[in-house]
């Protein structure tokens, strides 16, 4: 067991790889090509702490319950009630405390069974009619970052809707600092398992002397796998972080059902990520196909607008960006999750990250993927252990 396993990325999926493989007592190295861990997850500094996407955690899943039987998510925050009550749905260009009839009738129908090979906007027309499934879709960008969510799997489209705004009660989670604080609890760990860490350096070529986790986004791990197979489609999306002083006006949550928005307050649930007597808010809009950059952020800043009234002159801290390839893998009609690239690429070499078959959304696809990646490459360090001890 004195084979090291490589881990190459210092992420979500990286840092989870490299804990999963030294708690069994396996040598693990670890590479980061940023001069800091986090990947996605990394925040700005305070005072103002503004991720670089989602930053929630859902609590229905595997990834979950690793997580939290290791204290990486101790710590919860919640909102207050006042809060939670401006939850607002953006209908036909007004705001609105319900979403319209006919998306509620969709929200009460669990045990619906949604077809893989059929795009979602067909087979939700044929329930609920044309702009139900419009706005439908809409409501799921939240997950998928694309304006055209309804092109995607009616099942893969069907199964988000039913985590985020299905009858059950939702299971999201917010960790009092954010992701930021859960990669720094991930490394501390790693660190204390004996993980060697080295940031700064990006790997070139795959090491010779034991397994690889390869634990990047999919367009750097096809590069340094020399893999063009390593293909997948992702999302597009503007977003918009902004902080003002408190104000009775600004709404908690805003699903946008005509554009593809979404809105939310990060401080309602944790204040440490603003200044006293300030909210802070990340918002973000799908870029549609052949719209500029400059032009989403556009409809962006209107639909903060209406979210976050007169924001503009009140802010105190201001930052747009962009999140391409960056958002997970999406289902089109006819795959699932099992038709992504696989995690293990033979000859010793694992991925891992949110772009490979593993269930899960977004960053859950991370944790999955690295945690089986482990397993893999620790039984390929046991092989090559009893391959040169032999028979007892």
């Amino acid at each position: 067991m004195n084979t090291p396993i490589t881990v190459i990325g210092g992420g979500l999926a990286g840092l989870t790889a490299a804990i999963a493989a030294a708690e069994v007592g396996v040598p693990v190295r670890l590479h980061e090509a940023h001069q800091t861990l986090g990947g996605r997850g990394r925040a700005t500094q305070p005072p103002h702490v503004a991720h670089e996407g989602a930053h929630v955690f859902y609590a229905d899943g595997p990834h979950y319950t690793w997580l939290k039987e290791r204290g990486f998510v101790a710590g919860l925050g919640w909102p207050g009630l006042g809060d939670a009550m401006t939850l607002r749905f953006r209908a036909d260009g007004e705001l609105r405390r319900l979403p319209p009839i006919g998306m509620l009738r969709a929200q009460v129908r669990a045990r619906l069974t949604a077809p893989v090979d059929l795009d979602f906007h067909t087979w939700a027309a044929g329930h609920w009619g044309e702009h139900t499934a419009t706005q439908m879709a809409n409501a799921i960008s939240v997950v998928t970052y694309d304006a055209d969510t309804g092109r995607l799997s009616a099942a893969y489209v069907w199964e988000l809707f039913q985590r985020v705004l299905g009858p059950n009660v939702p299971a999201v989670r917010w960790v009092r600092g954010g992701w930021q604080r859960t990669i720094d609890r991930m490394a501390d760990r790693a660190r204390e398992l004996g993980v060697v860490v080295e940031t700064g350096v990006r790997v070139e070529t795959l090491p010779s002397d034991g397994p690889v986790v390869v634990a990047t986004d999919l367009d750097s791990a096809r590069r340094l796998l020399g893999d063009d197979s390593l293909q997948g489609t992702s999302g597009f999306a503007a977003l918009l972080d902004i902080a003002v002083p408190r104000d009775r006006r600004d709404r908690f949550l805003v699903f946008d059902l005509d554009e593809g928005g979404f809105h939310e307050c990060y401080s309602a649930q944790d204040d440490s990520v603003a200044p006293a007597g300030e909210s802070l808010f990340q918002l973000q809009m799908p870029v549609r196909a052949g719209e500029t950059r400059d032009a989403a952020h556009a409809r962006l800043s209107r639909f903060a607008d209406l979210a976050v009234p007169d924001w503009s002159s009140r802010k105190t801290f201001h930052r747009t960006s962009t999140a391409k390839k960056r958002t997970g893998a999406l289902d089109l009609p006819g795959t699932t999750w099992r038709d992504h690239p696989a995690i293990d690429r033979g000859d010793g070499v694992f991925l891992a990250g949110d772009m490979v078959a593993a269930p899960g959304m977004r960053g859950e696809i991370s944790i999955n993927s690295a945690i089986t990646a482990a397993a893999g490459a620790v039984a390929a360090v046991r092989k090559t252990a009893g391959a040169r001890t032999g028979p007892a």
